[in-house]
């Protein structure tokens, strides 16, 4: 990996740690240039999961105000998300690399697609909420705690799988179940995505130590830790449909280079 190539890859760290503080999807970044600087994608996918957990870190301490209150919705939600994390990373360490390269394209193209069409969902969602503020967990029944319980396994496995747009997923799905508001569903997800990469993460040292580029995972975390700062600080103030299109964009050369090399 030459200087300017390490750069990239920092600066791509940088970057995702902000939008996934923020929005969510910011491995769309970080993948097509870890592909770009010649890592296989299995190699990729988990020096990447490795390395933003840093940002996922910073970005939910930043949305800490916005956790008041949901300690226990959190906890209950968190060991789905856990179990989750570890299904997903033993289908990537156990299935064959080539079921990996042939499946991840099409996660790409989920990912985009579910950033690209966000502000319909959301608009969607405020529609049908009909309060703003998180209900109590004892106040939620038996079946709207399983629907949680099962999105967060859900979602937990695609992040252990393929991290793309877990942060959209989780938001889409909790918000048909909780009457919160965008800015607290998105803290939620915050610790959730931190809890689904870090036992990712753990889990790849333990068992698939020569899977991991540890140059390049040490570069996205550096980006992604300053990132995740920034984003939960200064993300909200730019422009979303900036950072989307970029997302959008780098999503759709992601597919490229995957259908192509």
């Amino acid at each position: 990996m030459s200087g300017w190539e390490m750069v990239a890859v920092a600066l791509a760290g940088l970057a995702a740690g902000s939008i996934n503080a923020v929005v969510g999807s910011g491995t769309l970044v970080t993948f097509p240039v870890l592909l770009a600087v010649g890592l296989p994608p299995v190699t990729a996918t988990v020096s990447n999961s490795l390395g933003l957990v840093p940002g996922n870190l910073t970005g939910a301490i930043g949305y800490r105000r916005e956790l008041r209150g949901q300690r226990r919705l959190v906890l209950t939600l968190l060991p789905a998300s856990v179990l989750g994390a570890l299904t997903g990373a033993f289908l990537l360490l156990h299935l064959p690399a080539s079921a990996f390269e042939a499946v991840v394209p099409g996660l790409v193209a989920l990912a985009v697609v579910l950033v690209a069409t966000q502000p319909l969902l959301a608009r969607w969602l405020a529609r049908r909420r009909t309060g703003t503020g998180p209900s109590p967990t004892d106040r939620v029944g038996p079946g709207r705690t399983a629907a949680l319980f099962g999105s967060a396994y859900a979602t937990g496995t695609y992040g252990g799988y393929f991290a793309a747009s877990q942060g959209v997923l989780q938001i889409g799905l909790f918000g048909l179940l909780l009457p919160h508001s965008l800015q607290q569903l998105n803290a939620i997800k915050n610790v959730l995505t931190l809890g689904v990469n870090a036992v990712a993460a753990v889990t790849y040292v333990v068992v698939a130590t020569d899977r991991i580029d540890w140059r390049a995972a040490g570069l996205v975390a550096a980006g992604s830790l300053v990132g995740g700062w920034l984003g939960s600080r200064y993300g909200r103030r730019l422009p979303s449909t900036v950072l989307r299109t970029a997302i959008v964009v780098l999503g759709v050369v992601a597919i490229v280079v995957l259908v192509t090399r």
